[in-house]
């Protein structure tokens, strides 16, 4: 997989070389013809040789000798120039401007040297043409023009043409291989540790990859986040498949107990039935449905919580003014027989705080939280219920002066089954407070538990 991510980088950087190089070359060869078609080079060398086969304009006859007019003389003068008129002979007919060392016959060889070299000086460029039936030289001043006259053979030109240009593609092809490769695999590099990320999260190995500079930055910070949030789900897996586990262990536990009740009170009642009195007989049965309604109890509060954390219950909220309805409770247990004896009191600073509830649920953790108090701790205990406005919220608070609950118990409060090393009584089915816990969350308001040894237990409710 890294091989062919370097390959594939580099056959896309090869590409675009080669289209480069092309265009360039096309674009370079029409600059150039039509440059040498307009004759646009504009070099000193081309306007000098313009001049002179041009001057024949400036050349006049006079009793049958070249004469250079005005005009021309000024030109010459501009240019550094000197012309001299030769006969069919290769003899001296006139000459203007033209320096001393001059020679004034020439053989056809020495017309020909001429032309070709700088036989006069090395500062001094001649040019041939002709003007009024006789050839002239004209010479240039000027060390910055020169000629040059080579000689060339067409088929040895393309030939080395066609070598140098294999070598020039051969080397720029293994200098687009050796760069390439070498950027290919700078830039492939942090993808390779991407796929290896993703390897890990593959295999469950959550494991924070350094993040490096420039393109690849939001990818590794956004796969880190991935790796973070996997690990935290992971984590969470666990400890809920631990809950469950712990959850089946605890249910088949408490099922067991009453069902094993059940079974021997009517196995004896089946093989007794002629020797028991109506009395004991009473007292059986009313065993036997006591087991009964708790195992169902137990079922129905499974299922409550159940689909409270899943988030399958739709609660149906109706205003309800909390002061009211929490009074309604206090009295409610006042005037139960079991609680009726016992302390408890009701405060609140305000006469009504209207919310939209589901009155039977939030009644249901209410009292859960209430029935904590009244049946863990003795009959002394005093529980108040307050209900103070903190605007926008409102506050219910349920505080006792019980025993208090040990602070290594405080964490494992609201877990399914769990009742406190100080605990003692097996009322409920063990689901209360989790229950409580999930129908405020349902609420989506918030529970807070505090307790003192010895001291007592508060529950502060926002919603």
């Amino acid at each position: 997989m890294k091989w062919k991510l370097t390959l594939r980088f580099l056959r896309s950087v090869m590409t675009i070389v080669v289209i480069v190089g092309i265009v360039n070359a096309i674009l370079f060869l029409s600059l150039f013809f039509i440059q040498l078609k307009n004759n646009n080079f504009g070099t000193e060398e081309a306007s000098a040789e313009t001049f002179s086969r041009t001057f024949s304009q400036y050349v006049e006859l006079q009793s049958g000798k070249p004469v250079v007019n005005e005009e021309g003389l000024k030109k010459l003068q501009e240019m550094s120039a000197w012309v001299q008129f030769l006969n069919e002979h290769g003899e001296q007919v006139s000459a203007f401007n033209t320096p001393e060392e001059l020679q004034t016959e020439y053989s056809p060889i020495e017309i020909v040297q001429m032309y070709k070299y700088k036989e006069l000086d090395a500062s001094t460029t001649v040019f041939v043409s002709e003007a009024q039936n006789s050839s002239y030289f004209l010479g240039i001043q000027n060390p910055k023009i020169g000629r040059y006259v080579m000689t060339y053979d067409y088929a040895k030109i393309f030939k080395d043409v066609n070598v140098f240009l294999s070598i020039f593609l051969i080397v720029d092809v293994l200098i687009v291989i050796i760069i390439g490769f070498l950027f290919g695999k700078k830039l492939t590099a942090p993808l390779h540790t991407l796929i290896d990320g993703i390897q890990q999260l593959r295999e469950r190995r959550f494991k924070k990859m350094p993040a490096p500079k420039g393109v690849y930055e939001d990818v590794f910070r956004n796969m880190n986040e991935l790796s973070e949030k996997l690990d935290r789900h992971e984590e969470e897996r666990k400890h809920l498949d631990q809950m469950r586990e712990e959850w089946i262990s605890n249910v088949s536990h408490d099922m067991k107990t009453p069902l094993a009740s059940i079974q021997g009170y009517a196995e004896f009642i089946n093989d007794s039935a002629t020797d028991l009195t109506a009395q004991e007989l009473q007292e059986y049965t009313a065993i036997i449905k006591s087991k009964s309604m708790y195992m169902k109890d137990l079922l129905d509060d499974l299922n409550l919580t159940t689909r409270l954390r899943n988030h399958q219950l739709s609660l149906q909220f109706e205003e309800v003014n909390l002061v009211q309805f929490l009074r309604e409770i206090t009295i409610e247990l006042l005037n139960d027989p079991t609680f009726g004896e016992r302390q408890i009191e009701f405060e609140a600073d305000e006469v009504k705080a209207v919310h939209k509830v589901d009155k039977k649920l939030l009644k249901r953790a209410i009292l859960n939280f209430i029935y904590n108090a009244l049946v863990h701790n003795d009959e002394n205990v005093v529980v108040k219920i307050r209900v103070e406005t903190i605007n926008p919220h409102t506050q219910i608070t349920i505080s006792d002066n019980g025993q208090g609950i040990p602070a290594k118990d405080l964490e494992q409060v609201f877990e399914r089954y769990y009742r406190g090393t100080n605990t003692t009584s097996k009322h409920g089915t063990g689901l209360g407070m989790a229950i409580a816990r999930d129908i405020i969350w349902a609420h989506e308001g918030k529970l807070d538990l505090t307790s003192v040894e010895n001291t007592g237990t508060t529950i502060t409710i926002l919603l």
